[in-house]
Parts: structure tokens; sequence; C-alpha cells
């Protein structure tokens, strides 16, 4: 089985679309951290009891390297009127995190101080439990520790064969 192959068959698979967020623990004891954002597929619930959640990493990746020093983070449910934010965090050669975030309605989570996206259709606030490297990803499972539905009435956004859909 080749690469292509098992890409192509996982394609198939449709998946809701999240956006995981940070802040960097700040370089000194008067400053903030940057906030560092990603947009991800590979996200799950795990548990009920206790409330756990997992996404998947790629090694390496700034947000991996970010979730192996700060151990809250946080997840912003996207809905289909939020293909932007997903494309956006999504890009290859991005610009820097501080101006991704610029003209973005999010509001601090009041624990992790994470930025939770205005118009999600959920949000979690989690802290890091476990990190599993799986091949060449780490999987961070997270426990939440709270949960908000601020635009409980949208459609999700959905990712299907390499592209961004709706439901219905």
């Amino acid at each position: 089985m080749s690469n292509d192959e098992f890409r192509a068959a996982l394609a198939r698979l449709a998946a809701g679309v999240v956006l995981v967020t940070a802040q960097e623990p700040p370089l000194d004891e008067d400053g903030r951290g940057e906030d560092a954002g990603m947009t991800a597929t590979a996200f799950m619930s795990v548990s009920l009891e206790p409330p756990l959640v997992m996404v998947s990493l790629r090694n390496g990746s700034r947000m991996d390297d970010l979730l192996d020093e700060q151990p809250l983070w946080a997840v912003s449910v996207l809905a289909a009127s939020q293909r932007h934010i997903a494309g956006r965090f999504a890009m290859k050669g991005r610009i820097s995190d501080r101006l991704l975030f610029e003209d973005i309605p999010y509001v601090r989570g009041e624990v992790t101080r994470a930025p939770l996206m205005g118009g999600a259709l959920a949000t979690l606030e989690c802290r890091t439990e476990q990190r599993v490297v799986a091949g060449d990803h780490t999987l961070v499972i997270g426990r939440v520790l709270t949960a908000e539905l601020p635009s409980p009435e949208g459609n999700p956004l959905t990712y299907f064969k390499g592209r961004y859909r709706r439901l219905g």
C-alpha cells in the first residue's frame, strides 16, 4: 500500500473541523505569550468520565512543540460559516499567528486564556493529561475543563475528499 492509497482511502471519512488554540507561556513576568492556532480534523471525544478529548498533531509542528510545554489549550468547533478561519489556520508557509488572529472575533478562555472563536458551535478548554507518540504524529489527550455552546444552532464545517464541506 502506498501513502497515496492510504491518504485516498481515509479522505472518504468525513470529519468535523476544529481550531486548536493555545497561548505561549510568557517570556517574562510582565509579558503575555503569543497566541497560536491550528486547524484540525483529527479530533475526537475519548471519555465521558472523566471528560477527555484527543487531537492528533504532526510531530515537530508549532502546535506539537507548544503543547509539549503548555498544558492548557482550547478547541473551537467550527461552523459551516467559518470555512475562512479553517483555511487561514491550515495554510502552509503562513504569516505569523498574531496576524492570523487579527481580524477574527474571539474571546479568551477563562481557564486557559487561549482564544475561543466567536460564532463557534462549541468551545472547550482543556489541560493535557497524556501525550502518545504514534508514527509521525502525537496524540494529545486533554481533560475538558470547560464546555460552552456559543452558537449551538449552526451547521458544522466538515472535511471530506480533501475539501471543506457543508452538511445538507
